[in-house]
């Protein structure tokens, strides 16, 4: 279960600040409960005492306690009447001093039990992640880690940074898996073929001619073209992706991707149109942000050449730069948008390779993207077919 990031209003709640407005909480309170308490007692005793002496008495004590100085020995001569002469000594064992010791002891159980529940959203949440680590490491990349409200907001974004973590690895583990298999039926039907074709004709059942050798060549050409691009896949994950960083029009290089796939674009009956701004300049690698927009140009005459209709989107505002990509195919179905940027996923499995695609496209196009600081989203167009998403920085300068 995956689980949203909570939205906080007010200041943040670093860790430090969460501990510390906690733990200093408590303390001034016990201080405050351990005054009140005191004061209480005083004022009670004062109160019972007042009650006993007669009201004329009490009367001349206020009037005496005017000029203390200069009536001390007169407020004296009261006090010992209704006071506790032991209660006026100095020293550290007085009454009051052992009722003071009472309520400190009786209130370290009360700071104990309070420093469990003020830190309990604390611990759980380290426990929570803890053994949901424990879960990940034995295998299990499904775990997630459940957001404990109150905690501090920093251990909130570490469950949340953990879950992201775990679900790139656990799309990750599907990749290898499932393109284990895949890859090497990728790589095994042209190399069959080929070989298959040379055999026929070491065998003589084909004539070494041109046409045979053309055959040949393609497929060999298609095995070159999945090995470069999962060389590329390996160098973009590895971080060693070198980018030509250039200043270009990037309406221009639209135009001329769309210009290069007219031929196949007539030929499917779609129409394609630019709605875009005429010279946006943008700095980055002109060639790779081309490759991507002919992915997705491909990828649509690919699977929604049955919409007959493309529309290319660029806006460029103060924050990014986007691109969208819309067509009217038959769209993908909610459960498998999060894996179109997978390798070797096909939108439609039944098509297999002879839909001419490798599964490729979208992950390198993703990869691309993200390597000029963007990304790229998907989703599903209303009234049919599919939107891609580009989200480039409004200026891409070289790091």
């Amino acid at each position: 279960m995956t689980h949203e990031p909570q939205r906080r209003s007010g200041r943040p709640r670093s860790l430090w600040r969460w501990v510390a407005v906690r733990m200093s909480m408590l303390a001034v309170g016990v201080v405050l409960l351990i005054a009140l308490l005191m004061w209480l007692r005083f004022a009670m005793e004062a109160y019972a005492i007042e009650r006993r002496i007669p009201p004329e008495t009490l009367a001349k004590i206020a009037q005496l306690s005017k000029s203390p100085e200069e009536n001390d020995q007169a407020l004296w001569g009261y006090l010992r009447q209704y006071y506790k002469v032991q209660d006026l000594v100095p020293g550290l064992v007085g009454t009051d001093w052992l009722i003071f010791y009472g309520l400190v002891l009786a209130s370290i159980p009360l700071i104990v039990v309070l420093g469990f529940v003020a830190s309990r959203p604390l611990s759980r949440q380290f426990s929570i992640v803890a053994a949901t680590a424990r879960r990940v490491t034995g295998g299990d990349f499904s775990a997630r880690a459940e957001l404990v409200p109150g905690a501090p907001l920093e251990l909130n974004r570490l469950a949340e940074d953990f879950n992201a973590m775990c679900e790139k690895l656990s799309r990750y583990e599907r990749e290898v898996l499932e393109s284990s298999a895949i890859l090497a039926h990728e790589l095994r039907t042209p190399l069959n073929a080929a070989m298959g074709r040379v055999q026929g004709i070491l065998d003589g059942v084909f004539a070494p001619e041109a046409a045979q050798l053309t055959l040949i060549h393609r497929q060999l050409t298609q095995l070159n073209r999945l090995v470069s691009d999962l060389h590329f896949l390996s160098m973009a994950r590895a971080g060693e992706l070198r980018l030509v960083h250039e200043p270009f029009d990037i309406t221009e290089l639209m135009i001329e991707r769309m210009t290069w796939s007219s031929l196949a674009l007539e030929e499917a009956g779609m129409m394609a149109t630019l709605d875009a701004a005429p010279a946006i300049q943008w700095h980055g690698d002109r060639g790779r942000i081309g490759q991507v927009i002919s992915v997705l140009i491909e990828n649509a005459l690919r699977y929604a050449a049955v919409g007959k209709e493309l529309l290319l989107c660029l806006r460029r505002t103060e924050d990014a730069l986007t691109i969208d990509v819309q067509d009217r195919g038959p769209g993908i179905t909610p459960d498998d948008l999060p894996r179109a940027f997978d390798r070797f996923w096909r939108a439609e499995h039944s098509r297999g390779r002879h839909s001419g695609g490798s599964g490729l496209g979208l992950a390198i196009a993703n990869v691309i993207v993200e390597a000029h600081g963007g990304s790229m989203a998907i989703h599903n167009r209303d009234g049919g077919g599919l939107v891609v998403s580009l989200t480039l920085p409004p200026t891409h300068q070289r790091e």
